[in-house]
């Protein structure tokens, strides 16, 4: 899909702006000189035929869809009208109300896009207001699809609880990563031969989830099944608390997603 619209990112001087303009030029759906980023202090080095500009009011009024990614406490300063144009917001926890009432335009979109889109594979969840059209749908589908795979979700709740399970995602093998690197070095492998093996286990078993698309559950039984090495590892990690402490830390994240929404 081509979309021949002007597209403005308040916020694409950063990491996760940055990583969306970058998709969505790779993947042809706007021409460079039709995308225009704001930045604070600096303007960075990249899109050198884009329009850059430090006043987001510039910014929106030379965008037909404009997608907000600040961070939240910022987001409380902002101050732009948009008219009844398509916003999309990639901030966590502020609600479809507050965004609408702020930016002056029912045309509202809440998504939560992850850090993988750098490399074209966040998952993206999202939720259009009632004033969202079958077309800013579609817009909206080719924005992430470019960044890699999204859904439409039923309620804003949904939002805020996939803030930390898919939002915060990549961190969470990250986490894993780092524990093990860190047993690893403990019982005196060399930290590079140990980062190697880390990241590469990690990255093949994100590999092999998507091509065999099967149910994690189903993958771990198969491996419990076996009842080797990797089965007395799970029942270890499991039984030292595993799976209580991964709901702890979805449900603070959705705590504290919902509590960012209330104080806007």
């Amino acid at each position: 899909m081509s979309i021949s619209l002007r597209i403005g990112i308040i916020g694409g001087s950063g990491w996760l702006g940055g990583a969306i303009a970058d998709s969505i030029l790779g993947a042809g759906l706007v021409d460079s000189r039709n995308l225009s980023l704001s930045y604070r202090s600096q303007q960075p080095d990249r899109f050198p035929n884009s329009f850059w500009t430090p006043d987001n009011q510039a910014l929106a009024d030379r965008s037909d869809v404009i997608l907000l990614s600040v961070r939240p406490d910022d987001w409380r300063s902002l101050d732009v009208d948009a008219s009844g144009k398509l916003v999309i917001s990639v901030m966590a926890g502020i609600g479809l109300a507050a965004l609408s009432r702020r930016h002056k335009t029912g045309r509202i979109v809440r998504a939560l896009p992850n850090a993988a889109a750098e490399v074209a594979k966040s998952y993206t969840p999202w939720i259009g207001a009632s004033d969202v059209t079958k077309h800013d749908r579609a817009v909206v589908r080719a924005i992430f699809e470019a960044c890699g795979s999204e859904d439409e979700v039923a309620r804003e709740s949904d939002i805020d609880y996939l803030t930390g399970l898919s939002g915060s995602g990549p961190a969470f093998p990250a986490l894993l990563a780092a524990a093990m690197m860190r047993d690893a070095v403990a019982r005196g492998l060399p930290a590079e031969i140990a980062r190697r093996a880390v990241n590469t286990v990690l990255a093949g078993a994100g590999r092999l989830l998507e091509r065999r698309d099967d149910c994690p559950d189903d993958v771990v039984q198969t491996f419990v099944d076996y009842r080797g090495t990797t089965a007395v590892a799970i029942e270890g990690m499991r039984a030292a608390g595993f799976d209580a402490s991964v709901a702890k830390g979805l449900s603070a994240a959705f705590e504290k997603s919902v509590s960012m929404g209330k104080v806007s």
